[in-house]
């Protein structure tokens, strides 16, 4: 199956599921938030899909954050993560048509 990640390929968790998937037999497409960015289109899809989980609120992009942007999670999430890509939960997993936020057991037992 072909699955595309979305990440940062400076991330260890990243890696760990890029080398997972790949052991799987998936052909993963890797693409940098930080370097390529993500759709518009696709990152309104997972905010509509996963909402608030999507914005991850222990990384240091969260705490360099004032509190009036912070604000924005619940008012314009689709516009946050825009402006601060590495908010974005890593990875995501786009694979057979299913939207997958992070890399927990149940992430792994639907793709592994």
């Amino acid at each position: 199956m072909d699955v595309t990640l979305f990440g940062l390929k400076t991330c260890d968790t990243c890696r760990k599921a890029i080398k997972a998937l790949e052991a799987a037999g998936h052909a993963v497409t890797v693409r940098d938030v930080r370097a390529d960015g993500v759709p518009a289109g696709d990152l309104s899809a997972w905010v509509a899909e996963h909402g608030e989980a999507l914005v991850n609120t222990r990384s240091t992009t969260w705490r360099g954050l004032d509190e009036a942007t912070r604000a924005r999670k619940d008012a314009d999430a689709v516009g946050l993560l825009a402006d601060h890509p590495t908010l974005i939960k890593r990875p995501v997993v786009l694979a057979g048509g299913t939207i997958h936020v992070g890399w927990t057991k149940d992430v792994q037992a639907a793709l592994l």
